[in-house]
């Protein structure tokens, strides 16, 4: 602290670093990586070995553990919303909850925001937007039915849209069905037999009443024709 030298504060922070890491463990196994959480913790060392100062008579140790705890509460707390918000309104929440809880028992029913922000002193538009930004640590569930009142509604994920595999011959088909629109109905007809009922040409003959060779003359003119067309 007195020094700022930066190669002594770097020598103090490899001798702490057991700390920081044993701090950390305390919070694995919550959704966050270890590493991640030793990163922080590593953070809050070095925000306590530059505000300690021994004439306090405190050990570091006793200086740094609440520092570098409070940093990782700090993490989770700031990770749990799903979008950021102001540090004000997060620290509002808390007073704010309290004053609808009290009210709440007071009055009987739930508490109008005039009420709450009054309670909490604080002003009306604080409450408003701390309350609005609290749903953000909320997401809705993939999961959650659309409609709460029908147990076989659609959920939330069941309305993602998916990308279309098929999307690139979207404009070959209007394309093809142009081209198809030009043909006579017998050529329409041996091309639906062929290639959507999946018949041999023995079959598609016997159907329309030609021989197998004619078919194979109609279905090579037909599929040059749709070639050539541009």
């Amino acid at each position: 602290m007195r020094t700022r030298d930066p190669d002594l504060r770097e020598e103090l922070a490899v001798r702490n670093a057991g700390l920081a890491e044993s701090l950390a463990r305390r919070y694995a196994n919550r959704g966050e990586r270890l590493e991640d959480l030793q990163q922080v913790a590593y953070l809050g060392m070095l925000k306590a070995l530059d505000g300690f100062d021994d004439i306090r008579g405190t050990s570091f140790r006793a200086y740094a553990e609440p520092t570098i705890l409070g940093e990782l509460r700090r993490h989770f707390r700031d990770k749990r919303w799903a979008m950021r918000v102001p540090r004000d309104l997060k620290e509002a929440l808390p007073k704010i909850r309290q004053a609808v809880d009290e009210l709440s028992k007071d009055l009987g029913r739930e508490p109008e925001t005039s009420e709450v922000a009054e309670q909490a002193g604080m002003e009306e538009e604080v409450v408003i937007d701390a309350l609005e930004a609290a749903e953000a640590s909320r997401p809705a569930s993939l999961d959650a039915p659309v409609a709460a009142t029908e147990p076989d509604a659609a959920t939330m994920g069941d309305l993602v849209g998916e990308v279309d595999q098929n999307i690139d011959h979207a404009e070959w088909n209007v394309i093809l069905e142009e081209r198809l629109d030009q043909l006579d109905d017998r050529d329409r007809e041996v091309l639906y037999l062929r290639y959507a009922e999946d018949l041999t040409q023995r079959e598609i003959g016997e159907r329309i009443g030609v021989s197998q060779m004619q078919v194979s003359r109609i279905l090579s003119a037909t599929l040059d024709a749709l070639r050539e067309q541009r």
